[in-house]
């Protein structure tokens, strides 16, 4: 994800921070001051409440990381999904995939004039198996020659559907 992506993560984090904020001053004036915990555990609970729902999106958005890793000595691909320190990995065996795919994913404004044009490059099967996206481009060539070189360390071959139509059932 560029960076650019993860500010959409910073208003749920300053919300969040904002809620604890309230909570540490309503413990403060609980514990130093002149408020009553009998009073205030109710607001208290409600803004620690706020801040793990506003926050932790928050959180998981700027720390959003996908792996993935090959192993060839094992015929093995681990994809790993990591948001900050949780994470999350399956398993896959490369037998299961056939080729690699090079395709390409064009965002248009309301009038159908093409505003990006993206080259992704995936490790696919058969059908019914759900492929692995490994890395998008903005150039075509630069997509192309990812494929290759991947597809001749894993000896399989490169498929260009560029332009093509997507299945139905895709």
């Amino acid at each position: 994800m560029p960076w650019y992506m993860r500010l959409v993560s910073l208003p749920f984090l300053a919300g969040g921070l904002l809620f604890l904020a309230v909570c540490w001053q309503i413990l403060r004036q609980d514990l130093f001051g002149r408020g009553y915990w009998s009073e205030d555990w109710v607001g208290f609970v409600m803004c620690l409440v706020f801040a793990l729902v506003i926050g932790v999106p928050g959180l998981v958005l700027a720390t959003l990381r996908y792996f993935v890793e090959l192993d060839r000595i094992l015929q093995q691909v681990i994809v790993i999904r990591k948001f900050g320190p949780v994470k999350f990995s399956s398993l896959r065996k490369l037998t299961e995939f056939k080729f690699l795919s090079i395709t390409d994913d064009t965002n248009t404004d309301k009038d159908g004039c093409i505003t990006s044009i993206f080259y992704e490059v995936a490790l696919c099967g058969g059908r019914g198996v759900r492929p692995i996206m490994f890395k998008s481009f903005k150039k075509r060539d630069e997509a192309t020659g990812f494929a290759n070189e991947l597809a001749a360390a894993l000896k399989l071959p490169a498929k260009d559907y560029v332009g093509t139509e997507p299945d139905e059932d895709a």
